[in-house]
């Protein structure tokens, strides 16, 4: 009678719960979370998966909102357009999700320029960012993804970060200061999806259904596609580098010998520092060479905590003060910053020894870039002779492949995941990875906007971009360059709509393609935003932007838009430069005529055919700007554009 009577329950509990065997928990892609930001005023939808049939409740905003699941698991809500606010909560059956925000989310992408983290600038804006703390302004960190067989569905990982001092110094730095301009005048929260990878060409970015237009870039992604193909290049690959590094460190007489505090450097040369040392004391080109110097640190400064700053070394480096290591960075462009803890420098003489690994190419240490030692105020300059010694020579490493930089490759690991967010717009920095194949970037780069705004499913999304900042030498006379001609594409892109143009011909450094000015880059991508996408009618969002051109007599007038004020006219106009028939540059005489026009002439050229400005990798002193101080975008106009009086 007992067991029948538990029988009975055991038969009643195990239906009642037979339903919910086998169910599967709710799950949502890693953008939906704690903390998101939504984007305001627009239609938005969540979405995620459970078990087939399974039944979906989410509150949101006092209202609640209801999903079944389909034969596969997946579902998917609408939510109204709603304004900004938050913070709030969202309940999905039995998930809830805390702290969330309705307001601005804004996608970053491209190149290391959009990726650089907030850490890398610290040298112009540490005082400012160790103030930050606002909670309205978030990133999410979209996890490196490359897929080139199918589309992925979510990303690899990554949560919603408030800017604080716990999280900001991982932010992409022109997308906080971008962010911030925007917080400060509307007082709405924004989101930033750093979807940005170092390197990345523009084709990495687009879609299978967009490349078919490029028939050798579609070949390649196809390739990568291969079953079994990354990995065997990959394996082979990193088999071979393992090598390389193997057989330098066995020749390399001086691995845990000169390294130590009482190693002999009686006998070894001078070189100065910074420089290469192909250019200053030996052919070798590749392999290893170790630095050494001695510096005194006075009895006040001895024992304290510093910081060596050893500029930008190409390619690696490994420091060691006073015998021991205090850091090592693996490849040529993030700067040399290590912390020398407590107690290891001492009262009188001290030493630093580096050992420097040249992959391909030329190594030594960037010039212009500081090399000292700082303790607290005081800084002890490293700049000078030190000694020297060849560690190994070696013949120049073989190129690594990397599949993220493929066509397609990052759009299905990282756009794809992204297209059901709602966004308020996109911010791109990217190009030089394309500089030398400028006819190819001019169909690429267009494209690349239209397929993102097909994919969002909005053809009016906002795209602000980024043209390549100066870099490298100056020239002293007129000559061709690849980055004025992408920078062109870049301009000429601008004729496509809701687009806008940060110009960043003067915040560049010659000496490094990451340069540090991210603040003002930010500042003028957020006065494009302010024009195209909140549509402020009357800001100055960019400086002068060629109009005409119009020929009289020898000279030729330029016509400019977007002059706000009017033209900067208290300088002598320089960047300048105009051909005849036989297209032969020469440096030209300008001058600022009316609000809006400039005289550009050369003695020296009769039948004006072409006129460029800050024609250049690096095009120095070109100054042509409004009174709102933004810089003029360089451009070319030829002949068969000109107007005739």
């Amino acid at each position: 009678m007992f067991l029948n009577r538990i029988f009975r329950i055991s038969f009643i509990i195990l239906i009642v719960f037979l339903p919910l065997l086998g169910r599967t928990e709710v799950k949502l892609p890693r953008l939906i979370g704690n903390g998101m930001v939504l984007q305001r005023d627009v239609p938005l939808k969540i979405w995620g998966s459970a078990s087939p049939r399974e039944k979906i409740n989410v509150k949101f905003n006092n209202q609640d909102y209801r999903a079944v699941a389909n034969a596969k698991g997946s579902w998917e809500i609408a939510l109204p357009a709603m304004p900004a606010g938050g913070p709030f909560e969202m309940q999905i059956n039995n998930l809830i999700l805390k702290d969330i925000l309705i307001g601005d989310v804004w996608l970053c992408s491209g190149q290391s320029n959009m990726e650089l983290p907030v850490r890398r600038v610290l040298d112009l804006y540490q005082h400012e960012i160790e103030k930050v703390n606002n909670p309205n302004i978030r990133q999410f960190r979209v996890t490196l993804r490359y897929n080139f067989t199918v589309s992925e569905n979510d990303m690899q990982g990554g949560t919603w970060v408030s800017a604080t001092q716990q999280n900001i110094y991982d932010f992409s730095a022109v997308a906080y200061f971008f962010a911030n301009e925007l917080y400060q005048k509307y007082h709405v929260p924004v989101g930033l999806i750093n979807n940005a990878i170092g390197g990345s060409p523009a084709e990495a970015w687009l879609s299978s259904e967009a490349l078919k237009k490029y028939p050798e870039l579609l070949k390649e992604s196809q390739e990568c596609a291969q079953p079994g193909y990354i990995d065997s290049v990959l394996n082979a690959e990193n088999a071979y580098r393992k090598s390389w590094f193997s057989e330098l460190n066995k020749k390399d007489k001086g691995v845990s010998v000169w390294s130590k505090e009482n190693a002999d450097f009686s006998s070894w040369p001078q070189m100065s520092i910074p420089g290469y040392w192909a250019d200053k004391f030996s052919s070798q080109k590749n392999g290893s060479v170790w630095f050494h110097r001695e510096f005194n640190i006075p009895d006040s400064l001895a024992e304290r905590n510093a910081v060596l700053r050893l500029g930008r070394i190409i390619d690696s480096d490994s420091a060691f003060v006073n015998g021991t290591f205090v850091g090592t960075v693996s490849y040529q462009y993030p700067p040399r910053i290590y912390n020398i803890p407590k107690g290891l420098l001492k009262k009188g003489t001290n030493s630093i020894t580096v050992r420097v690994i040249s992959q391909s190419g030329k190594g030594g240490f960037v010039e212009e870039k500081p090399y000292e030692i700082r303790i607290g105020s005081q800084v002890v300059d490293l700049t000078g002779d030190w000694q020297f010694h060849s560690g190994a020579e070696m013949q120049p490493i073989a190129s690594q492949t990397f599949f993220q930089y493929k066509p397609m490759g990052l759009f299905n690991g990282m756009i794809n995941p992204l297209l059901d967010f709602a966004i308020k717009g996109v911010i791109w920095y990217q190009g030089e990875s394309n500089t030398g194949r400028t006819r190819e970037y001019a169909q690429l780069f267009p494209d690349l906007i239209d397929n993102w705004r097909s994919k969002f499913n909005n053809p009016e999304l906002p795209f602000l971009y980024v043209q390549l900042a100066n870099l490298g030498s100056t020239p002293k006379q007129p000559q061709e360059s690849g980055w004025a001609e992408l920078r062109e594409v870049q301009r000429k892109t601008l004729e496509k709509p809701h687009t806008g143009m940060a110009v960043a011909i003067d915040l560049g450094e010659w000496n490094d393609i990451h340069p540090l000015n991210k603040k003002e880059v930010g500042r003028r991508l957020s006065l494009e935003a302010q024009r195209v996408a909140y549509n402020e009618t009357r800001i100055v969002s960019s400086g002068p932007e060629l109009e005409s051109a119009e020929i009289d007599g020898n000279a030729v007038v330029l016509t400019f838009s977007s002059v706000g004020s009017g033209l900067y006219a208290n300088s002598v106009l320089e960047g300048f430069a105009i051909a005849g028939e036989n297209g032969r540059f020469e440096w030209a005489n300008a001058v600022v005529i009316a609000k809006n026009k400039v005289k550009v002439w050369s003695e020296g050229v009769g039948s004006p055919q072409t006129v460029r400005y800050a024609w250049a990798d690096n095009p120095g002193n070109a100054n042509l700007k409004n009174k709102e101080e933004l810089p003029a975008s360089p451009f070319m106009i030829t002949y068969d554009n000109f107007r005739f009086r």
